[in-house]
């Protein structure tokens, strides 16, 4: 089983930047991508940037984030990041780590490889 551990999650201003780590541990021999999505109060958990296979950097993001969002990771640190920059109120969400069980970019599915998500709140 993989465990994620989230943090970094904070309030910060319109235009502000963000880097959100994710430490990976445990079982992660069949872990073949990584993933964040995100959520707000009321609406299903959404993908918002797929990272596959994760050793290689091949990248998906979803067209509300693309081009502001960036998904890497470091595999000496084995640790998951996003980079958010540029954040707008409507990012205002909580913010999980995955390894998602299919991997299939921004339709990747997540069964228990969930971190236990980050709030980050987007003042204007």
């Amino acid at each position: 089983q993989v465990h994620l551990v989230e943090s970094g999650g904070e309030s910060v201003q319109t235009g502000g930047s963000l880097r959100l780590p994710c430490v990976v541990s445990g079982d992660t021999d069949n872990t073949y991508c990584m993933a964040w999505f995100r959520q707000t109060s009321g609406t299903p958990r959404e993908a918002v940037a797929i990272l596959s296979p994760r050793t290689s950097g091949a990248t998906y993001y979803a067209d509300s984030v693309k081009g502001r969002f960036t998904i890497s990771q470091d595999a000496a640190k084995k640790t998951l990041y996003l980079q958010m920059n540029n954040l707008t109120p409507e990012d205002t969400a909580i913010y999980y780590c995955a390894a998602p069980n299919i991997c299939n970019g921004l339709l990747s599915r997540v069964s228990k490889g969930w971190g236990q998500g980050t709030q980050v709140t987007v003042s204007s």
